[in-house]
């Protein structure tokens, strides 16, 4: 697709931000100390964030799909198999110790996964010059002003998958207008969530934007051992459980003030905490010895027997089998500002939903959720408490909303479809060219 907007003569703005990269390496320095402190960086693969690659790059066309965390990056995973089924070169970055485990255990053979480097010309600059990517795809709302810059110099076509923006980034982005048609005029196309987002980007001045849908509709439930799930069950028995998962610092105090009234009603009941990021697992223990509840930790190897009112799921990669042990999922980000956490897993596998009012990340899944009686919404964390003890004793109200919950979920698949489908013509340009690179050898 050809640009349809002058990009030569940098704003103001785009001009100081590229400038302001030269002086930022001692405090980017800074930030990665106590990152890694706080098990968010992985010590070993550090030069990675400063655009110095840890693998070399193959021969042949290659794509780099960006994806922040874990959610994006499972999203992203089916399109990176679709790709490395027709044998392109694929190139993961992310930006979180969490995701790049899921990409190591993940990825198709071949691909490659890297810490993205910082916004920052010469870390961008040297990265670009190692991985010379033929396509780049962002997944939903990675926008990195001197990224996206440098690549419109280079020519490299980006494309949006899954994209989305909030109407108050979008409001911000406005503000900066020249700036921002700087910014959004690099990105080629942008395969929106909703015709909302794709209405929005095109605003801000992406070049063609449609709407294919959420990619994570179309993701199986997460996966789980059933003779792993089997044995679990066995432990728990018939006792009420509810999980309050992906949350985030204040969230387990409302859960933990939530399980002790339950406690009052049923004495036998298990609350499991699976925070978003399993390094609070400490901060976490801490909290349930001072609500003074018996617990276990799965990260010790620790099963829920019992005597335990708590289980600490402080472990990677086990929603699936936590989410099946449960009546009731608390979603979290939701009450901490955050803007949620995707409730499409719980949902998937008939897990009432129960959400607190802080959910821009996800607004059209958590309204349609609401909207259809597929998900219970508190305003205040004292609703909250009432909601999930009125919920985990109401086996009818808690099969209602299950139900309405899958199946307003599989009627909102076929975005992969779409998704690959618009993405052919890039693809299969690269796929000619990889054939003709290995005729004329």
């Amino acid at each position: 697709m050809d640009r349809i907007l002058d990009l030569s003569a940098p704003s103001a703005i785009l001009s100081l931000y590229r400038r302001s990269g030269y002086f930022l390496g001692p405090a980017l320095n800074l930030l990665l100390d106590q990152r890694t402190k706080r098990g968010k960086e992985d010590l070993s693969r550090r030069s990675e964030r400063f655009g110095v690659a840890s693998r070399a790059r193959p021969d042949g066309p290659l794509v780099w799909v960006h994806a922040a965390s874990v959610g994006e990056t499972n999203a992203a995973l089916p399109v990176i198999h679709d790709m490395a089924r027709r044998g392109i070169n694929v190139l993961l970055t992310t930006g979180t110790v969490t995701s790049a485990q899921i990409a190591c255990e993940h990825l198709p053979e071949g691909a490659i996964h890297q810490y993205v480097p910082f916004d920052v010309e010469p870390y961008v600059k040297l990265f670009l010059d190692v991985w010379a990517p033929d396509l780049v795809l962002l997944v939903e709302s990675e926008i990195w002003p001197l990224t996206l810059a440098e690549l419109g110099e280079r020519s490299v076509p980006v494309v949006i998958v899954n994209g989305r923006i909030s109407a108050r980034s979008a409001v911000h982005w406005q503000r900066v207008k020249t700036f921002s048609s700087q910014v959004f005029g690099n990105i080629d196309l942008c395969l929106a969530q909703s015709s909302r987002d794709a209405a929005l980007f095109t605003r801000l001045g992406v070049i063609a934007a449609r709407s294919t849908g959420n990619l994570k509709f179309d993701r199986d439930p997460p996966p789980v051992d059933t003779a792993a799930l089997e044995t679990a069950r066995k432990g728990i028995g018939a006792r009420p459980v509810w999980i309050a998962a992906s949350t985030h610092p204040g969230e387990e105090n409302l859960a933990l003030e939530a399980h002790g009234e339950i406690l009052q009603r049923a004495s036998d009941a298990l609350l499991i905490v699976a925070p978003r990021h399993p390094q609070r697992g400490a901060e976490i223990v801490d909290l349930v010895q001072k609500a003074g509840l018996a617990f276990a930790v799965r990260s010790k190897g620790e099963a829920p027997g019992p005597d335990a009112s708590v289980y600490i799921a402080d472990t990677i990669g086990d929603l699936g089998l936590l989410y099946r042990l449960a009546d009731i999922a608390f979603v979290g980000g939701s009450f901490a500002e955050r803007g949620g956490q995707n409730p499409v897993e719980p949902a998937q596998l008939g897990i009432p939903v129960v959400h607190g009012p802080n959910v821009r990340n996800f607004k059209e899944i958590y309204k349609d959720l609401n909207d259809v009686d597929g998900a219970l919404r508190c305003e205040t964390e004292d609703d909250f408490k009432r909601a999930i003890a009125a919920l985990l004793f109401d086996s009818d109200k808690r099969h209602s909303l299950a139900v309405h919950a899958e199946t307003y979920v599989t009627s909102q698949r076929g975005a992969l479809t779409r998704t690959l489908s618009a993405l052919d013509p890039f693809l299969q340009a690269l796929v000619e060219r990889a054939r003709h690179n290995r005729e004329a050898l």
